[in-house]
């Protein structure tokens, strides 16, 4: 009961934050941010359900997954053209200077999206836990479930297919493991 009353407490408070921070953004930069802020959502949408608290429902999976892939790939990436750093961007240098790691991972997101749609119909397979979606690894924590350093653009992809073989919280929590290891690698931390 403490790590799900620590969780809502940081996704709250990182909410509160994020609201404050994309004040001052305009154009490109606040267009990127309410992309990211719709996953955000999603992501918060779904992970009652995948820790047991809400009762599950494939068609929410199913609307997050469709979030994750509306702002995916192509997406994501025509939102961070070249010189849209600097504040209020959250956005690290290195999108720019390891853009062929961030475009992959962008796309990487969107057939993880697709594999977790499809996965929906699976229902849970019992991964519901605390150390996966609680803290730390929403958070930017990127080793903690299927060897991170795949997901740091590695060679090593899933297609949609094998995402979709899965239960539906296996699915889910390899999809938010892509933007972990994109978070970790190219969101800059909040003071």
């Amino acid at each position: 009961m403490k790590m799900t009353t620590l969780t809502a407490t940081i996704l709250i408070a990182g909410t509160a934050v994020t609201a404050f921070a994309h004040g001052g953004a305009t154009g490109i930069v606040k267009e990127r941010m309410d992309a990211m802020s719709a996953m955000g959502d999603a992501v918060k949408a779904v992970t009652p359900m995948m820790r047991g608290e809400v009762a599950y429902d494939a068609e929410t999976l199913r609307d997050a997954a469709r979030t994750f892939q509306e702002h995916s790939g192509d997406a994501m990436t025509k939102l961070f053209p070249e010189g849209s750093g600097g504040m209020p961007s959250e956005a690290k240098n290195a999108v720019w200077t390891d853009w062929d790691r961030f475009a992959s991972l962008a796309e990487q997101l969107g057939e993880y999206a697709k594999g977790l749609e499809r996965a929906a119909e699976n229902g849970l397979g019992g991964m519901q836990s605390g150390s996966m979606m609680g803290g730390s690894s929403m958070m930017g924590d990127t080793g903690s479930m299927m060897g991170g350093s795949s997901m740091m653009g590695g060679s090593t992809m899933m297609s949609a297919s094998d995402i979709a073989a899965m239960p539906a919280d296996g699915a889910f929590n390899m999809t938010t493991q892509v933007c972990s290891a994109c978070h970790s690698r190219f969101r800059a931390e909040e003071d």
